[in-house]
Formats: C-alpha cells, sequence, structure tokens
C-alpha cells in the first residue's frame, strides 16, 4: 500500500498568490517575463513538430495570450487557471490532443500523480508540454535568505525539480517519447526588494505549506546586503530563472 506524498505545498496559499498576481498584474509595468518566454518558446516548440489542430487545454496561462494562438491555428481551447483544477486528481474531462501548462507543476506535493493525469488526460497519440521553474533558479535570492537568518535557516524557498529527476518521473509516469530540457532567463537587479517586487508581480512567492516567520529588519538588511555582495561592477545582480520543460505523448494505443 502506497503512502501519500508529503505535504510541501499548500493548495490554499497556491490560491492566495494567485488572487495576488491578479490584483498585481493591473497596475503599469508589472512584471510578467517569465510566463511570457514560456509561451513563445511552447509556439515556437508546436511549429517545430507541427502539432496538428485539434482539442487543447491550457493550463495556467493568466496571461490569457496562449489561447487565441492556439485558437489561431485551428486548435478549439479549453482554458483553466489554477482555482478551477486540481491537478494532483484525475480531470474531469478528457482525449485532448494538447495539453499546455505554464508554471503550475512546480508547487504541487504529488508531482508524479500529476504527470500521470496529464498523460491520461490526452487522446491516443496526443501531446502534452508543461513548464515551470526548475533547479538552478534563484540562486542569489536563496543566499541571501540564508545570510538573513544565520545560523538557524528557515525555509523560505520551495524545493525544486532538476532535469535528471523530471527525466525519471516522465519514465514512471509512463510518457511516450519523453524529453526534457532546460533554459535559463537570465535578469539584472539594483536591489533585492524588486527582484522580490517581480517574484509577487508573478505569482512567484512562497507557498509552502509551513510558512516561514517574517523576517526581522535585521534580517532584512542582512538579506539586502549579502543580495548585492554578488554585484557586477556596473552594480546589478545577475539572477536565473531555470525553465524546466517537459514534453511528451500518450501512446497510440492509449496506453
Amino acid at each position: 500500500m502506497s503512502s501519500a506524498p508529503p505535504r510541501i505545498f499548500a493548495r490554499s496559499r497556491r490560491l492566495a498568490a494567485q488572487r495576488r498576481l491578479e490584483a498585481r498584474q493591473r497596475n503599469e509595468g508589472a512584471a510578467r517575463f517569465v510566463i511570457d518566454d514560456m509561451i513563445a518558446d511552447l509556439l515556437e516548440r508546436l511549429a517545430f513538430v507541427r502539432q496538428e489542430p485539434g482539442e487543447a487545454l491550457v493550463i495556467g496561462d493568466w496571461t490569457g495570450a496562449l489561447t487565441p494562438e492556439l485558437v489561431a491555428q485551428g486548435h478549439e481551447v479549453m482554458w483553466c487557471g489554477i482555482d478551477e483544477l486540481d491537478e494532483e486528481l484525475p480531470y474531469p474531462g478528457g482525449g485532448f490532443d494538447l495539453i499546455a501548462g505554464l508554471g503550475t507543476l512546480g508547487t504541487v506535493n504529488d508531482l508524479p500523480g500529476a504527470l500521470i493525469h496529464l498523460r491520461n488526460a490526452l487522446a491516443p497519440g496526443g501531446r502534452v508540454i508543461v513548464q515551470f521553474l526548475g533547479a538552478g533558479s534563484l540562486a542569489n535570492l536563496r543566499a541571501a535568505m540564508l545570510a538573513a537568518d544565520g545560523e538557524r535557516p528557515a525555509a523560505r524557498m520551495h524545493p525544486m525539480v532538476d532535469v535528471r529527476a523530471a527525466a525519471q518521473l516522465l519514465q514512471r509516469a509512463a510518457w511516450s517519447d519523453p524529453v526534457v530540457d532546460s533554459r535559463t532567463l537570465k535578469v539584472s537587479y539594483r536591489s533585492l526588494d524588486k527582484l522580490v517586487s517581480d517574484l509577487r508581480d508573478q505569482g512567484l512567492g512562497s507557498v509552502l505549506a509551513s510558512p516561514a516567520p517574517p523576517l526581522t529588519r535585521a534580517g532584512l538588511e542582512r538579506a539586502r546586503e549579502a543580495f548585492l555582495a554578488a554585484a557586477r561592477p556596473d552594480g546589478r545582480v545577475v539572477e536565473n530563472f531555470g525553465i524546466l520543460t517537459l514534453s511528451g505523448r500518450r501512446s497510440l494505443q492509449g496506453t
């Protein structure tokens, strides 16, 4: 009898982060570069594989930009926000020729189960492409948080999946033609506060089930100093956003 996966993330906090994202995106100039890159990359991949039009499911695109692009290509699209779909449960529908997931699978507790549910929601021969932040992201922020807490570090940032682990998970989920790759967005900052603001704009703050205690004023100052210690001669700190892409198909036999 299998045991339940550990509860690392809280769905309630995921939904709260989504509501904050929607509010912050009403402000002019709110950051959205991570999901914009995901959408552009996904469209390039679909063009490369010459994906035939069909029934498509889009998950997690809070910009609304991907759906019209797919419709223009002839797809009939169903869109789901994270508040409408629990990816750790079987999907209420199925038979999709394409499923595109943007940014959501990095914060589910049962990632192997979620990948199986994705496969099962496909029609035979259907394709799935999902993208989310992976290992190697936000190394300077992690270092700053460790410096802030000193000798008693708190869990303030998410564990992240790397390429090797993702490939193993796809094999466990029995995806056909599985492919895993990663790319890095590099963004420079003059302050820790601007980085944190960009993360909040994009719903990329912590959704850990056990929130860390708030930073003290002294701890925040240590974090700011540690972050700027990694600055280039021009005074800017380059932060990496590693985007992991998992793609594959359901077999033509529908298994």
